[in-house]
């Protein structure tokens, strides 16, 4: 299997969760963290922080660089990268895994929550990338990867929750363009997106405790789709809306067990999967039959 040994990772997000998985699984190849958040002290109802993050990327055997950073403040993303590229020679890979969430329909949506949501999801992604951009350019292999949906246009993604929507969908435009428009630099720009509910403490927190986590699978899998996802040519993969099972089951995996965090449980299908994208054979068994947060 290709190595991400040396490859230097700006990953937004990346105190917990899923982007401190992708981050432990590019660790173990020897790859270069920047862990890009907010959280340098511990948050009350969330475990981790920037600093306990870059101890556990360092004992999975990669560097780590922990940077305080909000990407809604345009000063501390540009000063973030530039240390970045400082302290590891340049950027390979760009992970744009920063993310605020409110089901909350319209009526119940304050604005100073729509202006969160668009802010962090929509103008972070925009902002983390293009600021990348120059240094991706001059990369042996570079790669944009953004934890955002497929644009399906469906409207029963719009009707409980137009907000958050129109920001995760933000992200996906974001994407979408700029796959388009730097292609001929070969820089690779993709979203991933998991089938199922995915367990970390934030889903646990927000959506719906342990019953919610019981029916979800693990953030490895999502890690080993980005691992698999930076080891491909940026020249020929890019502008691609992946799905986590479709994609590795495409790549050989059949095992997929081994996600779920309890066997037991039927698996609380996430929002925004296209219905085109019908799961992996022996997953659909798997799944419940109404989505997350219903």
């Amino acid at each position: 299997m290709a190595s991400l040994k040396g490859k230097t990772l700006f990953i937004t997000g990346a105190s917990r969760g899923i982007g401190l998985a992708i981050a432990l699984r590019a660790a173990r190849d020897g790859a270069n963290i920047a862990i890009a958040a907010k959280t340098a002290e511990p948050h009350k109802h969330l475990p981790g922080t920037i600093y306990t993050a870059a101890e556990e990327i360092e004992k999975a055997g990669g560097k780590a660089l922990p940077l305080i950073v909000d990407i809604r403040d345009e000063t501390m993303v540009k000063d973030a990268v530039a240390k970045t590229v400082d302290q590891f020679g340049g950027i390979d890979i760009c992970v744009n895994n920063a993310s605020a969430i409110s089901l909350t329909g319209t009526e119940s949506t304050d604005m100073k929550r729509w202006d969160l949501m668009h802010s962090i999801n929509a103008r972070g992604t925009f902002l983390v990338s293009k600021t990348c951009i120059p240094h991706l350019k001059k990369a042996a292999n570079p790669h944009v990867l953004t934890l955002s949906p497929p644009l399906d246009m469906s409207p029963k993604w719009f009707g409980g929750h137009v907000a958050y929507t129109m920001a995760k969908y933000g992200m996906s435009m974001c994407v979408l363009g700029m796959a388009e428009e730097f292609k001929s630099d070969g820089i690779a720009f993709n979203a991933l997106w998991p089938r199922t509910a995915i367990a970390t403490a934030a889903v646990e927190f927000a959506l719906g405790g342990d019953a919610m986590i019981k029916g979800s699978r693990t953030v490895d899998i999502l890690s080993d789709c980005a691992h698999l996802i930076f080891t491909k040519p940026s020249r020929a993969f890019t502008g691609n809306f992946i799905i986590d099972d479709n994609f590795l089951y495409d790549h050989g995996v059949r095992d997929f067990e081994k996600y779920r965090v309890d066997p037991s449980r039927k698996l609380f299908p996430d929002f925004f999967v296209p219905d085109s994208a019908t799961p992996p054979p022996g997953v659909s068994d798997t799944l419940a039959t109404s989505m997350i947060g219903e």
